[in-house]
């Protein structure tokens, strides 16, 4: 019995090389995650930098598919936004507390 013949690859397209020892990228979730970080909950905005962070090395190590690197990439920088936003947002929400503190607010009296 004859194999069949491998598809030849056409005029400008890139070659990829399939390696079944990858693991399949992870690109829309963590763009996803950081997405709903920036918007709703900061925590996913974390977890989307974290997961981010871990496949981009393993991008780069060759053990992950490298296709999904662009979202990959989109959504641990949500994730970082989301981030900063939060420990923005928690610094000026100190800050409020501090002045309406030293401001007499608190003291009970109109």
């Amino acid at each position: 019995m004859q194999e069949a013949p491998l598809a030849q690859p056409q005029p400008g397209m890139p070659v990829q090389q399939p390696n079944a020892m990858m693991k399949p990228h992870r690109g829309a979730a963590i763009l996803a995650l950081g997405i709903v970080g920036i918007v709703v909950c900061f925590i996913t905005g974390i977890i989307a930098w974290v997961m981010g962070s871990g496949d981009l090395r393993e991008m780069k190590e060759g053990l992950r598919d490298p296709e999904g690197e662009g979202l990959t990439r989109a959504g641990m920088i949500c994730g970082i936004v989301a981030t900063c936003l939060a420990v923005l947002g928690l610094l000026w929400y100190i800050v409020v507390i501090v002045i309406a503190g030293a401001g007499g607010a608190f003291n009970g009296g109109w």
